[in-house]
């Protein structure tokens, strides 16, 4: 039988009660190695005369090209993700008030939560952020509303910065866990090709690096590096093949 194509790759939680199963998310590569360790035992001779294997370490690696955050998430860090999103307006287009106190307020002032920085529209160059009573070429920002210098009343100017959004997409925060916290996840890789299948179960997996790459002119493809290891029945992984080869 033949294999084409990158397959599909899904994670089920482990270590959680009635986990939902999810899809890595549009998989370009996957790969799946096995490492043995082995002894050799050699006399006088050139060659071994006995050859040991030893322990074993089955490791993977997922490149994929859709963004999961539940992915992310639930397979590396272990948690859950809440509704809303922290988003960014970058270089938001802003006019100082020509009568004092000289002040913009951003569009999303309502759900402002931090500043990202300021620039004059007409030259691209900085302002600098200061408490209060700002001078020529500082501001100071307090709820989403930027106070600037008289000097600079009724100048354009490029606003960036964070604020919530509550009804639409997902986030979650990391925090510090202490050593040993090590959620897992069953993986199940499955490829078809001519009416021919190839599956393989991974029963207990930890996923031991998440890369997020970015590059002018290209997709972003996060990658998901994972090492397999025991259930509790001794089971490590099964292969299944439409064929008998």
């Amino acid at each position: 039988m033949y294999s084409f194509g990158s397959g599909v790759l899904l994670g089920t939680r482990t270590d959680t009660a009635n986990a939902t199963p999810i899809n890595f998310g549009l998989v370009q590569e996957v790969t799946i190695e096995e490492a043995a360790t082995i002894k050799e035992l050699s006399g006088q001779f050139q060659r071994p005369v006995a050859i040991a294997r030893g322990s074993i370490k089955t490791t993977g690696k997922a490149k994929v090209a859709r963004i999961s955050g539940i992915a992310f998430a639930n397979l590396f860090y272990g948690v859950t993700p809440s509704a809303g999103q922290l988003a960014t307006s970058f270089a938001e287009v802003g006019t100082v008030s020509s009568a004092a106190p000289f002040t913009y307020t951003v569009v999303n002032a309502a759900s402002f939560v931090d500043d990202e920085g300021l620039l004059y529209a007409a030259t691209g160059l900085p302002l600098t952020k200061v408490s209060a009573t700002p001078s020529f070429g500082q501001y100071s920002v307090a709820s989403g509303v930027y106070t600037l210098n008289s000097t600079d009343s009724g100048k354009a100017i490029l606003a960036s910065y964070t604020y919530t959004i509550s009804g639409s997409g997902e986030k979650f925060t990391v925090t510090n866990q202490l050593l040993g916290t090590t959620p897992t996840f069953q993986a199940v890789f499955y490829s078809t090709f001519q009416g021919q299948a190839i599956s393989l179960k991974l029963n207990n997996c930890t996923s031991n690096k998440l890369s997020f790459h970015t590059k002018l002119e290209d997709f972003v493809m996060p990658e998901f590096d994972f090492s397999c290891f025991a259930d509790p029945a001794g089971n490590v992984m099964t292969w299944s093949f439409a064929e008998a080869s």
